[in-house]
């Protein structure tokens, strides 16, 4: 079964379903430019891995924690605290953050005989998008290959968090796909998309003199959901998470109507 949706389905970016869509998406570009790029090169998919900060742990346990009012009286506060304290000289349970081992792949596109990384492929992920560890290590990440002479094609199909920099005027768009070349930065090519549209077509970045190899990421995705058959699992009678905006959301509930019949 097709997606509902003409471009990026918003319902993909629910936490749930994202981990898997970012592994299958990495898998299927992999497969998709192999047979395209020149003899070569070859498509590796590369893993980094990190710990996360305490902002962003898994917290395990319930804190034994007791939070006050500081509008009630000063009579009412301390016959309350007294109440509440209790001995610690036999230990209490309490809350420690754990840290994530979080691993993230992405592609880089390699000359054979030299090793030398012609372009990285990267697909932001929630982490990268928010305060915190994950986001430190991708904008190290981003400035190493921005100050090399690799090329850069960075795919943001996610409406929530904070979009990476980006100098100058940029349009405000839901999703944005940012192919950077090296031999004209500071300069790159932005491609803005609305969850009303299709996801735009780009030719991926090679070295000069080599075919052109056109990336059209909207029959990939498609094929993700089918193959997952996200379509099974997917209540398209709840908001997306993140929600949609009011405007988006009339829109969305009239192309779902059949859907949720």
């Amino acid at each position: 079964m097709n997606s509902p949706f003409p471009g990026m389905n918003p319902y993909l970016e629910n936490p749930v379903f994202w981990s898997e869509v970012h592994h299958r998406l990495i898998a299927i570009i992999a497969d998709e430019i192999e047979p395209n790029i020149p003899s070569q090169y070859r498509v590796a998919i590369e893993q980094r891995t990190y710990l996360s900060d305490e902002e962003h742990s898994i917290l395990v346990g319930i804190p034994d924690v007791t939070i006050f009012s500081q509008q009630s009286n000063q009579k009412e506060h301390s016959s309350t605290v007294q109440a509440t304290q209790v001995s610690t000289t036999d230990g209490v349970t309490v809350t420690i953050p754990i840290p994530e081992n979080v691993t993230e792949s992405y592609l880089e596109i390699r000359e054979i005989d030299t090793g030398f990384v012609v372009t990285t492929i990267e697909i932001l992920s929630p982490k990268n998008k928010q305060a915190g560890e994950g986001r430190k290590v991708y904008e190290r990440k981003r400035k190493q290959v921005l100050a090399s002479l690799t090329h850069l094609v960075e795919i943001d199909l996610l409406r929530s968090g904070r979009q990476m920099s980006l100098l100058g005027e940029v349009p405000a768009t839901d999703y944005r796909i940012v192919v950077s070349q090296s031999e004209t930065r500071p300069q790159a090519k932005l491609y803005g998309f609305s969850v009303r549209e299709k996801i735009p077509t780009f030719v991926l970045p090679l070295q000069s003199g080599d075919r052109k190899v056109i990336l059209d990421l909207q029959p990939l995705l498609n094929r993700i959901y089918a193959r997952a058959r996200f379509y099974l699992t997917i209540d398209y009678n709840q908001e997306p998470i993140p929600p949609l905006k009011a405007e988006d959301k009339a829109w969305a509930d009239t192309l779902l109507q059949g859907t949720r019949e």
